[in-house]
């Protein structure tokens, strides 16, 4: 497990975002050699997802042969509601680079039967040859996805009732009123987003830091379901010094110290214009 810590949310974004860009990069996708990505939404992954929209504008990253797989969708909710988190896919990501709506897939809320949709997005997941990097954010309970505190530790995707915090949390984006926010969410599992070959999970501001402190500085908690991923062999937290507030100043001391390493990843940058 990798702890990367940077010093505010602006500079834990460029990191993971240049992080992206070289997996994709150096993955060298084709058409007939597509990166899957998995991808969060709410508020943390924005910064990240604008470096990657300069990236792909500055020519440096193509997202024609990725494949995106999203953690969660609401219930209920219209898909062009702004809310949705097709909405907040395509405003803030998807409609700035060039990939090709059809290798977008998101989880359909409003699908007739809800089980069926959870079993054909596992099985899309499946025919892509699994996930290359599952990127993730977590909520101040630990949660990741909508896998509330409770949630199996090796369940799949499937339809979940939204914890009361999870809904306070997002009312935020549906003007404080609460009747507004969906109560319940389709989400990929622990277990799916565990079997991902690589897992970068984003966790900033303070609100945060018992959640990091929970994932890392102690055992593995339903709980907390973040902290399963200590038990992914490649896991990387990337994170700002906020979100540290509640380590032990020797955890905090033994990953700066290793930051020398974990640097290298993101530099240099690399660029599709070399690859061709």
């Amino acid at each position: 497990m990798r702890l990367v810590i940077l010093d505010n949310y602006d500079l834990a974004s460029e990191w993971a975002a240049k992080y992206i860009c070289n997996c994709i990069v150096k993955f060298k996708p084709g058409q007939d050699r597509y990166f899957s990505l998995g991808l969060p939404t709410g508020s943390t992954p924005l910064g990240c997802y604008k470096k990657l929209i300069e990236y792909h504008k500055s020519g440096n990253l193509s997202f024609k042969y990725v494949k995106t797989f999203n953690m969660d969708e609401y219930v209920g909710l219209p898909r062009n509601h702004p809310e949705s988190y097709h909405s907040y896919m395509w405003n803030n990501f998807f409609k700035h680079v060039d990939i090709d709506p059809n290798n977008a897939h998101i989880l359909d809320g409003n699908a007739e039967d809800l089980q069926a949709e959870c079993d054909a997005f596992e099985e899309k997941i499946k025919e892509a040859g699994g996930i290359d990097l599952f990127v993730g954010g977590i909520g101040p309970d630990g949660h990741i996805a909508f896998n509330e505190p409770g949630s199996s530790l090796v369940s799949r995707t499937r339809l979940k009732t939204l914890a009361m915090d999870t809904i306070l949390a997002n009312a935020k984006y549906f003007g404080g009123d609460l009747s507004k926010v969906p109560t319940m969410a389709l989400t990929v599992g622990v277990g799916t987003v565990m079997d991902a070959r690589e897992v970068m999970i984003l966790i900033t501001g303070a609100h945060k830091a018992f959640a990091l402190y929970k994932a890392i500085e102690e055992g593995i908690n339903h709980m907390w379901t973040v902290s399963a991923f200590q038990q992914h062999p490649r896991t990387i937290f990337v994170c700002d010094e906020d979100a540290t507030l509640e380590l032990r100043v020797k955890t905090v001391k033994y990953f700066k110290g290793l930051m020398h390493v974990h640097n290298k990843l993101v530099d240099p940058l690399y660029s599709m214009k070399e690859e061709n």
